[in-house]
C-alpha cells in the first residue's frame, strides 16, 4: 500500500531536513577557524550558486526557457528575498563566530516567528490559533536556551544573531510568495546566491585571508550543507504556508546542540534542556493538529478541499 503524503507533510520533512543541513553548516563554519565572517559567507554561497546554475542549465536543456522564466511580479520578491537572505547569512555567521553555537542557532531560529508575521502581509495567509500559540510557546522555550543577559560585551553578536532571524524570516515569506507565483526554486536560489556573492566580492578582492587546505575543505563542506539547506527550505515553503510548518524549523536547535556536544564539547544546562522539551512538545502538538485538520478535510469531502484551495489562492 502506497502512502501519499500531503503537501503539509512534505513541507515538514523538507523543513526538518533543512534544519539538519544548516546545523551541520554551522559546525563546519566554526571548524574553519579564525577567518573573517564575510570570507566564510562567500564560500557558503558559491557552492549553492554552482549547484543551482547546473540545475538551471539542465532545465534549459530538458524543458526550454519557459522552465526558468521569471513570472510577472516575481522580480521584486526575488530582490527582497536576496537582500533579506543576505542580512540573515551575514548576521548568522557573525553570531556563530562570537557566541555559543546553540545560542547563535536559536537567535537565527526566531525566523519562524517572523516568517508567520511577514506572511500575513506578503501572501495574506491567515494563521490559525493553535499554530500561532505553538510558535509563541516554542519561542519562549527558545529563550530558555539563550538566557538573555545584560552582558554588553555580547550585545553586537546578539543583535547580529537577532537580525539574522528577522532577515531569514522575511526571506522565507518571500520564498512562499514566489512559490505561489510559480517561480522556479532553482532561479530563487541562483538569484539569492549570486546577490550574496556580489556583496562579499569586494572583501574577497582586497582583504582575502590565505587559508590552509583543511580550512578550505571545511568551508566547501559548509557551502555544500548550506546548499542542501537552501534547496530543502525552498521546497518546504513551496509545499506549505509558514503558519503550518515553520514550528519545525526549531529542530535546528536540537541538531545544533547535539553537534555542538559532539564536536566542541558544549554541554547544555537544565534550562536549555527544558527549552528543548518545550520546543519539541510544541512541534508534536502542531503536527497532531495538522494531521487532524487534514483528516477533517478528507472526511468533509471535495467541497471543503475546493474551499481550502480557494483560500490558498487569495
Amino acid at each position: 500500500m502506497t502512502v501519499k503524503l500531503s503537501n503539509t507533510s512534505k513541507g515538514i520533512i523538507c523543513l526538518i531536513a533543512s534544519a539538519f543541513f544548516f546545523a551541520l553548516m554551522a559546525v563546519f563554519v566554526r571548524l574553519s577557524g579564525d577567518l573573517f565572517f564575510l570570507q566564510k559567507a562567500f564560500f557558503r554561497n558559491v557552492v549553492a550558486f554552482v549547484i543551482a546554475l547546473f540545475g538551471i542549465i539542465k532545465d534549459l536543456r530538458t524543458k526550454g526557457k519557459e522552465a526558468i522564466a521569471i513570472p510577472k511580479g516575481a522580480l521584486l520578491y526575488l530582490f527582497l528575498r536576496a537582500i533579506a537572505g543576505s542580512v540573515g547569512i551575514v548576521g548568522n555567521f557573525y553570531a556563530i563566530d562570537h557566541l555559543v553555537l546553540s545560542d547563535a542557532s536559536i537567535l537565527n531560529k526566531m525566523a519562524p516567528f517572523f516568517a508567520i508575521i511577514f506572511s500575513l502581509f506578503l501572501t495574506k495567509e491567515k494563521i490559525k490559533p493553535v499554530p500561532l500559540i505553538a510558535v509563541i510557546i516554542a519561542f519562549l522555550g527558545a529563550m530558555l536556551v539563550v538566557k538573555p543577559s545584560f552582558d554588553f560585551s555580547k550585545s553586537l553578536p546578539t543583535f547580529a544573531g537577532f537580525m539574522s532571524g528577522v532577515g531569514a524570516g522575511f526571506a522565507y515569506a518571500c520564498v512562499r510568495k514566489l512559490g505561489l507565483l510559480k517561480c522556479n526554486g532553482k532561479v530563487i536560489i541562483l538569484f539569492f546566491s549570486g546577490f550574496s556573492l556580489l556583496l562579499c566580492l569586494p572583501y574577497m578582492l582586497f582583504w582575502y585571508e590565505p587559508m590552509t587546505w583543511l580550512q578550505l575543505l571545511f568551508l566547501i563542506c559548509a557551502g555544500a550543507c548550506a546548499a542542501g539547506g537552501q534547496f530543502t527550505i525552498t521546497a518546504a515553503y513551496f509545499y506549505a504556508p509558514a503558519g503550518k510548518i515553520s514550528i519545525y524549523d526549531y529542530t535546528q536547535i536540537i541538531f545544533s546542540t547535539a553537534l555542538g556536544l559532539i564536536f566542541f564539547g558544549d554541554l547544555p544546562d537544565w534550562l536549555s534542556v527544558t527549552g528543548y522539551i518545550i520546543i519539541i512538545s510544541m512541534a508534536v502538538m502542531n503536527f497532531i493538529y495538522n494531521i487532524r485538520k487534514d483528516r477533517e478535510a478528507v472526511i468533509s469531502g471535495p467541497s471543503v478541499s475546493v474551499a481550502s484551495e480557494e483560500e490558498q489562492k487569495q
